[in-house]
């Protein structure tokens, strides 16, 4: 039995309250919207010619896009000599399995870390990652883009025109967000992410930030 419940009212009550949040909710939609627009009309910066390294050896930047014009880059943290790395980073990032989608898009989505080569690739199959790994382990790549060695972790745009790359949007923290299912369905739970820095009714469930999150082990687990 749960140790908190929401009250409990009539079907019309209730329709009530849900269309009082509904406007909230298409207000957030419609300012979604908004904020995408304006990502659209973003300037840009050109890059430098990087050389990375992926599974079949070193790559230029330009040639990640392969035929390609558009490129997500999700800049992976690493910790050298680690068993399991970020289990933020292992999670998110397992959760794209099917990425031809993009292809429509003209566009593609790779992982990019400061961790060595063999290092990523032997990592990548120990956690059933889906997704095509590269290294900037001797590139200053993620330093340049906001994912230094021993720093966190970044989602990186990039649109190529020729053999020209052109950055044209980064976030990081709490704005990689939008890039997953599971917080978007943890949050349309009655008790949603059960974390303490919630906004929840006195009485919800809640426990320390990241303790419900599953390890890189467990993760592993699941998929590999």
């Amino acid at each position: 039995m749960a140790e908190a419940l929401p009250p409990i009212v009539d079907t019309e009550t209730w329709q009530r309250h849900l269309d009082d949040l509904r406007a909230r909710e298409k207000a957030a939609t419609r300012e979604l919207d908004a904020i995408a627009a304006q990502r659209r009309r973003l300037p840009m910066v050109e890059m430098p010619d990087y050389t990375l390294e992926g599974e079949q050896g070193p790559v230029s930047l330009a040639d990640i896009f392969e035929d390609k014009t558009q490129l997500i880059v999700y800049n992976h943290m690493w910790f050298p000599g680690k068993t399991w790395q970020c289990p933020g980073c292992t999670g998110l990032t397992s959760q794209f399995t099917r990425l031809e989608f993009l292809d429509a898009y003209d566009a593609r989505f790779v992982i990019v870390t400061q961790g060595p080569i063999d290092e990523a690739l032997a990592y990548k199959h120990r956690v059933g990652n889906k997704m095509t790994w590269y290294s900037t382990a001797n590139s200053p790549f993620g330093t340049d883009v906001g994912a230094p060695p021993g720093g966190g972790f970044a989602v990186n745009v990039f649109l190529r025109d020729g053999t020209t790359v052109y950055r044209t949007w980064h976030t990081n923290g709490r704005g990689t967000e939008q890039l997953t299912h599971t917080f978007a369905l943890i949050d349309i739970l009655p008790y949603g992410r059960q974390e303490e820095w919630q906004d929840s009714p006195e009485g919800w469930p809640q426990s320390p930030t990241y303790s419900r999150w599953p390890t890189s082990k467990q993760i592993a687990a699941h998929y590999a």
